[in-house]
């Protein structure tokens, strides 16, 4: 019997007040694909795709499936994804306290719980801080707070929206290894990122869209390298949107 894709996605349509911001998007996850890299240029449909994936935009066309099931409901995330965004939304309290606030599912004790959130803040370098106010961490300890927060749910398929974008050289440096450790865990990764770079660095696979479809996808050295439709030639060039040409 053949397994179903951990994520498909079929002739997917956004078209909020009659304006298409995703136009017949296909995609299914590849096996062999760890993180997936989907970049373009400004107003392509790159974040509503990522919040119609986790179930948070119903499509007005088309479906996703995670692991072959259908969304839970209108605005209710599929189990076993995780999203963070790239100003993620803390809880008042300590540092601890954001990891203690997570949902668990496994009946564990008070007491288990807080040895497991205190283990995770010290993978994600951040055990010092446990009892340090949430809201008055650095732009790089918040993001990393939100990672923790995330990967403590056990996600199969994490979501990134531009996970770095307001971050410093060193503090990226931290956030995309921390990614890396996520993805050794067994994850999958789907990442949203301006940052050529970075999609270089940690993507197994780019998919590029742009004006809301899916114009290309390729493996990310291949893609880099030999871009096959003008569109991501021209983005790759350093393109501004408007100058891109329309997909024929």
């Amino acid at each position: 019997m053949a397994t179903e894709p951990l994520l498909s996605l079929r002739a997917i349509g956004f078209r909020p007040n009659g304006r298409s911001v995703l136009d017949s998007i296909d995609f299914e996850w590849r096996d062999d694909v760890r993180t997936c890299a989907l970049i373009g240029p400004n107003g392509a449909g790159k974040s509503v795709m990522l919040r119609t994936i986790h179930g948070l935009l119903e499509p007005d066309a088309g479906d996703v499936r995670f692991e072959g099931r259908m969304p839970p409901g209108k605005g209710f995330s599929f189990e076993g994804q995780a999203l963070v965004f790239q100003h993620p939304s803390l809880f008042r309290g300590s540092t601890l306290d954001n990891l203690l606030l997570v949902p668990d599912g496994a009946g564990r004790s008070r007491r288990e719980r807080r040895e497991r959130a205190l283990a995770m803040l010290e993978r994600v370098g951040l055990r010092t801080l446990a009892a340090a106010p949430a809201l008055k961490l650095s732009g790089g300890e918040r993001q990393r707070l939100a990672l923790a927060r995330a990967w403590l749910t056990e996600p199969r398929l994490l979501l990134l929206d531009e996970p770095t974008a307001s971050l410093d050289p060193s503090a990226t440096d931290q956030v995309e290894q921390l990614i890396r450790d996520i993805r050794a865990s067994g994850c999958r990764v789907l990442l949203v990122s301006h940052n050529l770079g970075q999609a270089a660095r940690l993507a197994d696979e780019i998919v590029f869209i742009h004006h809301g479809r899916l114009l290309e996808r390729q493996p990310t050295a291949a893609f880099f390298d030999h871009p096959r439709t003008s569109e991501a030639r021209q983005f790759l060039q350093g393109a501004l949107p408007w100058q891109l040409s329309h997909a024929g």
